[in-house]
């Protein structure tokens, strides 16, 4: 099995830097392999806890060189939750690459464990009769501190229901759960990690200001 390593939060970083600098991409230190992925940036501010900056990914398998590629930008300039990431911004940033596997169909929606399990949620939605899913990756209800319920109806309020969230409606949801390896670096490990490799920092283009 592959598991996430600091090869692929690497690349994601050079992805990044590099559509910063219209660049082309430095070749990945990984192979191929297809797997479901996720890439996660969050923002480090005066050393206080990360802040979520972007968050995206496929739950189908996918190459993880192509896949690493598209979603390191996916989810730091299209995550609709939040604004695209500048460049400015990168000294502060966090990546987090996920791998999933495991996948399971669970029993019923209690059927996983909060810290191991990421989740997949499906359901109808009874007041648009149409079909909703989500999903959380396994570290998110341990990080909020939520019991399994509350990750639920968390979920179900991502997936976009807006109505009254009941048990008889908990106990229809099909839900999938899996496991994740996954693998963090801040960007100054990645300055640390090219200079040692490659013999020097990577350079961000700079900007000047109502150039285009």
């Amino acid at each position: 099995m592959v598991a996430a390593n600091r090869e692929m939060v690497v690349f994601c970083f050079d992805t990044l830097v590099s559509h910063y600098n219209s660049e082309e991409v430095p070749p990945p230190a990984f192979d191929g392999a297809q797997h479901p992925l996720f890439v996660t940036w969050k923002k480090v501010i005066n050393g206080g806890e990360p802040r979520l900056r972007g968050c995206i990914g496929t739950l189908e398998a996918r190459c993880l060189i192509n896949g690493f590629k598209e979603y390191a930008l996916t989810s730091a300039l299209r995550d609709r939750r939040f604004p695209p990431i500048q460049a400015r911004e990168l000294p502060s940033l966090e990546c987090t690459v996920s791998i999933l596997t495991d996948y399971e169909t669970a029993n019923h929606y209690l059927d996983w464990e909060v810290g191991k399990h990421g989740i997949i949620i499906e359901f109808s939605d009874p007041d648009y009769s149409t079909r909703r899913s989500a999903t959380y990756l396994p570290d998110v209800a341990a990080h909020e501190g939520w019991t399994k319920v509350e990750a639920i109806d968390s979920l179900m309020r991502k997936a976009g229901y807006n109505g009254t969230i009941t048990e008889s409606l908990r106990k229809r949801l099909k839900l999938t759960r899996y496991q994740s390896t996954l693998f963090s670096m801040h960007y100054s490990e990645y300055v640390s990690y090219v200079k040692t490799t490659r013999g020097a920092a990577p350079a961000i283009a700079v900007i000047k200001p109502g150039a285009h």
